[in-house]
């Protein structure tokens, strides 16, 4: 049977890593003493370092860097679709009436 994985909300590991960073512990201690696995807790140390406090935003939320480039792809879909659409009318218009 599968291991069920926790899940942790980002106050908890905002509150860890900020806790390790202060410290002078081994990060192996810090997670022991929270209960999170030491790989997980090296991604949160490292996440946190590139990201800062916008660290951990869940899923499906995209982070700042890359919401102009899902505006880009949206609008294109949009004008790729109004496009077909005007194929579509000019093909229907241009056929000559019997």
């Amino acid at each position: 049977m599968a291991k069920e994985q926790k899940q942790y909300d980002k106050q908890f590991k905002l509150e860890v890593v900020e806790y390790f960073l202060s410290q002078d512990k081994p990060a192996k201690k810090i997670a022991e003493h929270f209960g999170v696995c030491v790989k997980t807790f090296y991604s949160w140390v490292r996440e946190y370092k590139e990201n800062g406090v916008d660290s951990f935003r869940g899923k499906g939320i995209v982070k700042a860097s890359n919401e102009e480039l899902t505006a880009l792809r949206k609008e294109l879909a949009d004008v790729k679709e109004e496009r077909d659409i005007l194929k579509k009318a000019v093909a229907i218009f241009s056929k000559k009436k019997k």
